[in-house]
């Protein structure tokens, strides 16, 4: 298969990558240029901005793809700046959890439907759930809905994460740093990066169509984290109200989410447990 990935040359996008390569499908990167590309030798390459749609024309021009799959959609502008300018016959975005308009327990897909959804073109801006409902709408302006596939997770975690969301709790309570965080006991859902690039790669080989959400099974507590890293490290997490802000605050409910379309697709994911203290390990072991 023919297949344009727009972003994927960090964090999940590397195991998407790497899967899809084992697949044996043709695969062309569309980036900034800005990250190195782990699979050089093995990709080809193309250098653009996708929320200018002059570059995205001059660079797709005369270039049809079996399925492009949507890394860093923000916005509906975003969208309108890739999808007018190529040819594909069908399209996964990487969406988000965050589409839902309450974080709660057992989160199902129907809980957010792009196609009701009102339509504003904007670019990208500091509502990332808006710009992310926006992302889906607009794909539905350029696809028909049965070649569109919207695949929504949970906060990503890993070794490669480069925005230290978990780290943040290693680093504050193994050097003494006072942190706020609230609430204490609210469970938290996750995924693993490797499964959250392999799942997309999973999706390009079956037909589904809709939203889908892919996450680990089960939740944890910020309590359960710091609990965990102060037994780890023998030091006591500084708890206060004047701290830094911890990644996680304002979480309404419980939080988890509904995978049985993934399931029914063939796709396991893993319990939280399997991965995630072990994650906290590697960050306490550095």
């Amino acid at each position: 298969m023919k297949i344009l990935v727009v972003g994927g040359t960090r964090f999940f996008g590397i195991p998407m990558i790497g899967k899809l390569l084992s697949e044996g499908h043709d695969v062309t990167i569309a980036t900034r240029g800005r990250a190195a590309n782990p699979f050089a030798d093995r990709t080809k390459q193309i250098i653009m901005d996708r929320t200018d749609p002059r570059q995205v024309k001059e660079a797709l021009a005369n270039l049809n793809y079996d399925l492009i799959i949507d890394k860093v959609a923000y916005s509906s502008n975003d969208v309108k700046a890739l999808l007018e300018n190529a040819c594909c016959r069908r399209y996964i975005q990487m969406s988000s959890g965050s589409v839902y308009a309450q974080e709660k327990d057992n989160t199902k897909e129907e809980e957010f439907d792009p196609v009701t959804y009102p339509l504003v073109w904007q670019s990208r801006n500091e509502d990332y759930a808006a710009g992310k409902r926006l992302a889906e709408r607009a794909a539905l302006e350029f696809m028909d809905a049965s070649a569109c596939v919207f695949v929504r997770y949970p906060v990503v975690l890993g070794e490669n994460d480069y925005t230290g969301r978990l780290k943040f709790y290693v680093d504050h309570i193994r050097d003494g740093i006072p942190m706020y965080v609230d609430p204490m006991d609210y469970g938290i859902a996750f995924i693993h990066e490797r499964q959250a690039g392999e799942f997309i790669a999973f999706l390009a080989d079956h037909a589904f169509s809709g939203a889908v959400n892919g996450s680990s099974a089960g939740w944890i507590t910020p309590r359960q984290i710091i609990g965990y890293v102060e037994e780890k490290t023998g030091r006591k997490a500084i708890l206060s109200d004047d701290g830094e802000k911890a990644p996680f605050n304002g979480m309404p409910d419980n939080e988890s989410y509904n995978t049985e379309k993934a399931e029914k697709l063939g796709y396991h994911f893993s319990d939280l447990s399997d991965w995630i203290y072990k994650l906290l390990d590697h960050y306490i072991n550095m």
